[in-house]
């Protein structure tokens, strides 16, 4: 290749020059990483260019594909009805236009999946499903907004072409907003209740389904019922109270200071929370009331419902007539008329009085209106023209055709899974909100809520985790990312009636901070809740034998010592230093005998008693032992003296107690003293046990399933399929049993193509006669068998004879047992032998039968 065709590349030339010490100076543009200027551009060029080579990824659809074919003919074609109907709706479109020319047209007769006009009020299907949640609005609404998917609509401000069946979006789990209602208001209907698809306008936020502006329905807080509290009731004779020597003056001044302080500080918050609104507010709408959308009515009367309300199906929310994010409505329907509202929505759907009766507020388009009418007479008619008709001209009014909609249906698993591939996150306001489907995540989580302190959700604060067919029965999990501290809540039937749980994250460990809730009922010791620190333990009880309600225990640093490795910390326990324990009064005995409070001050070997106060006491009594030195001494007796003890008695008339009754009293309490330590071993035991159930419980993740879940329960279902394959070889084998008896009897003659006279008639014989001896064979063992228990029963008998005299009660029972089931066993064999015989003539006959009308051998007979 000649050097002169193209520009020469130099290779190593700044190289050598660095290495001869000459500085080499930039030439013909060249920059610092020795490329040219045009280069460099030529690069960012290309950097460009690729920047604008986009590849977008096919979209896979999911859903099966349906043609006109898979559909039902109802859903191709329209009957005469049909026809009739759409006719019907036509004439009142027509006239509508001409009346109201400003309005927006009507939505009566969009195209369904078939390309098929059908009218709105024929695609509604009511139908109520066999579950049990879905007899309840909430449960519809919840259902169809985790169910199906929200697909916006292509122009918001225009009504759609088309609307398929519910039971379509069923089977694709994919609708706008009117296939969505229309879904949901079938199964209001099928469920008892009053609900109308509307046709009307609404927010963006609404039509988009952007709920990020909303407070999860989950953080919202119920309605507290207030109560009233209960007036004392004025006593005629009463100790009057103490006067009030504060001056009036100064109260009030202060009360008015309090008063402004307590002002401004509203005025502040007020002004923050208006501030924080103002800049929480969406941007300006340019199509504010002019987008449309539809959602659900329900109306007051059926199922005992109070008052009118709103469903939202793409949320599932239920909200008030009176909702600004509703602002105006054309028309409804369901599956009986179309109403047209002919009121002024200038004020949203505030205004607007919800009685289908009242022509001059709703039009409706069928005459066979279900609502009552209030029909004005007028003033000539006196009421008695309706008498003097004649039955034969009343007029027949134009009814709804049935519903062209199949059937809805859902299997179990469908309803189960419930969100489009068993998953739904929805963000809202500072939160965001995670749905499963049940047995999805193999620990049984269903849902979760995640609390952020900014909108944009990057400051995370808490998590708060359900769970379902958990084997632990834990239900909530609640973590605070900010303290670190996580909290369980579990439900009845765990092994140690544990309730609820608290403890640090970073240290789960036992002899740390950890508070336990438990179910007391449940419980043989009452235990209600237990507090733990690294050194102390405090327990609270109910319903105890003892009266003991509290028990604080102090703990010690605990001794260092060499241990092997893996030893377990019951080996080398925490010292204790001090158990106090309180009881309730025990009306039993007096109140200088009842024991309030019991400290077991062990590190010191003394031991305080406080009784409970007397009636008309302000002190109480007060006793303190000190443990003598043998009394860690198994077996050992005790020494006392009387200096180990003092006591603060309130009555100073009553005697002291002797030394005989306080000997005992300091045995009792050293046994008393020995079991309370017991029982704070075990409850450190108990602590460590359910932590290391948890941490098993947490690694493992085992769900509940039914046994009648056979899908999912896997022992079940090996059983049911080893069953079947049992049934299916036993058929078989009695298939091919029944198949040739005359195989074992030809194999003996060497199995021939052709049979001879000679041989089938031998065939024939043998066949029969082996029959016969089979018969006779069993014949023979059940009389066996008979005489065998006869025999027995017999001697028994004897032996009874023989020893009647000298026998037991138990012993003629036993006898009279046995003979009983003896002669069952012989009326049975008798039975069976009764039977066999007369069951055996026929036998032989169908057999003889069967070899004369068989194909190898009927040519011979």
């Amino acid at each position: 290749m000649d050097v002169s065709d193209g520009p020469a590349i130099v290779i190593g030339e700044g190289e050598n020059e660095q290495e001869n010490g000459e500085d080499a100076p930039q030439q013909n543009g060249e920059t610092e990483n020795g490329m040219s200027a045009e280069a460099l551009a030529a690069v960012e060029e290309l950097k460009e260019e690729m920047d604008n080579i986009v590849l977008e990824p096919p979209v896979i659809d999911f859903a099966p594909t349906q043609f006109l074919e898979d559909f039902p003919l109802p859903y191709r074609e329209n009957d005469n009805k049909e026809r009739l109907v759409l006719a019907y709706a036509e004439n009142f479109r027509l006239q509508y236009v001409h009346l109201y020319r400003d309005r927006k047209p009507l939505f009566l007769n969009p195209l369904n999946e078939c390309n098929t006009e059908k009218f709105v009020c024929t695609t509604i299907r009511p139908t109520l499903l066999p579950f049990h949640e879905l007899y309840n609005f909430d449960g519809c609404a919840e259902l169809v907004a985790d169910y199906v998917t929200f697909e916006a609509m292509e122009s918001p401000i225009e009504l759609p072409k088309t609307m398929v069946s519910p039971a379509t979006v069923l089977k694709r789990q994919k609708g706008n907003c009117f296939e969505m209602s229309t879904l949901l208001c079938s199964l209001l209907l099928g469920a008892g209740y009053d609900a109308y698809v509307v046709c009307g306008y609404a927010t963006r936020e609404c039509t988009l389904r952007d709920e990020t502006r909303d407070i999860c329905p989950l953080l919202k807080k119920k309605d507290e019922v207030k109560t009233e509290t209960e007036k004392k009731e004025v006593k005629k004779y009463t100790v009057k109270p103490p006067k009030d020597l504060r001056s009036k003056f100064i109260l009030k001044q202060e009360g008015r200071k309090e008063e402004e302080k307590e002002r401004e500080i509203q005025e502040k918050r007020n002004e923050e929370k208006a501030k924080q609104e103002e800049l929480e507010k969406p941007p300006a709408d340019d199509l504010f009331g002019l987008r449309i959308h539809s959602w659900v009515l329900v109306l007051a009367g059926k199922r005992e419902v109070p008052e009118n309300f709103f469903i939202e199906p793409l949320t599932g929310n239920s909200y008030a007539t009176t909702h600004d994010a509703f602002l105006g409505i054309e028309s409804i329907w369901n599956n009986n008329n179309y109403w047209v509202n002919m009121q002024d929505c200038s004020n949203g759907c505030k205004d607007l009085v919800f009685d289908l009766g009242d022509c001059v507020r709703w039009e409706y388009m069928f005459p066979s209106n279900d609502k009552p009418i209030l029909d004005i007479p007028d003033v000539d008619d006196d009421g008695l023209d309706a008498f003097d008709e004649d039955e034969e001209d009343v007029e027949k009014h134009l009814d709804m055709p049935p519903s062209w909609v199949e059937p809805l249906s859902l299997t179990l698993k469908e309803y189960q899974t419930r969100c489009p591939q068993g998953k739904k996150t929805v963000l809202y306001k500072r939160a965001k909100l995670e749905k499963f489907a049940h047995y999805l995540n193999k620990d049984g989580l269903i849902t979760r809520l995640s609390m952020y302190h900014d909108r944009e959700l990057t400051d995370l604060v808490q998590v708060k985790e359900w769970f379902s067919n958990r084997n632990d029965k834990l239900d909530l999990r609640v973590t605070n990312h900010r303290t670190g501290q996580v909290t369980e809540y579990y439900k009845q039937g765990r092994t140690r009636h544990l309730k609820e749980q608290t403890y640090k994250a970073i240290s789960p460990g036992p002899e740390s901070d950890r508070t336990q809730i438990f179910y007391n009922n449940a419980r043989v010791d009452g235990l209600t809740k237990r507090e733990e620190t690294p050194l102390a333990m405090t327990e609270h009880f109910t319903d105890r034998d003892d009266f003991l309600f509290y028990r604080h225990v102090v703990f010690g640093r605990r001794q260092k010592k060499l241990e092997p490795a893996g030893s377990l910390p019951s080996s080398n326990p925490r010292p204790i230093v001090k158990i106090i324990e309180r009881f309730h009064r025990n009306k039993a005995k007096s109140a200088d005998e009842d024991v309030a409070e019991r400290i077991f001050l062990i590190a010191e070997d003394r031991i305080h008693l406080t009784f409970h106060h007397e009636d008309g006491k302000i002190t109480a009594s007060v006793r303190e032992f000190i443990k003598p030195p043998n009394a860690n001494d198994k077996g050992a007796i005790l020494t006392y003296s009387p200096d180990m003890t003092s006591t603060f008695q309130v009555d100073p008339h009553k005697k002291p107690a002797k030394n005989l009754y306080l000997y005992n009293m300091l045995v009792e309490l050293v046994s008393q003293e020995e079991k309370s330590v017991h029982g704070v071993r075990d409850s450190e035991e108990e602590v460590r046990e359910i932590l290391n159930d948890r941490k098993l419980e947490e690694e493992e993740s085992e769900l509940d399933i039914s046994v009648y879940d056979t899908e999912r329960n896997e022992k079940a279902k090996q059983h049911r399929i080893e069953r079947e394959r049992q049934q299916l070889e036993e058929k078989k084998r009695r298939e091919e049993m029944e198949l040739d008896y005359l195989a074992p009897f030809l194999a003996q003659i060497g199995d021939p193509e052709k049979l001879t006279r000679q041989e089938a008639i031998k065939l024939k014989e043998d066949c029969l006669s082996d029959l016969k001896q089979r018969l006779i064979d069993k014949a023979n063992l059940i009389q066996s068998r008979f005489e065998k228990e006869t025999a027995e029963l017999q001697k028994k008998q004897q032996w009874y004879q023989q020893n009647q005299v000298n026998m037991q009660k138990d012993d003629e029972e036993e006898y009279m047992e046995y003979c009983s089931e003896a002669m069952f066993r012989i009326n049975i064999l008798q039975l069976r032998l009764n039977r066999h015989k007369e069951m055996a003539p026929m036998k032989y006959m169908a057999l003889e039968q069967k070899l004369r009308t068989d194909g190898r051998l009927s040519e011979f007979f």
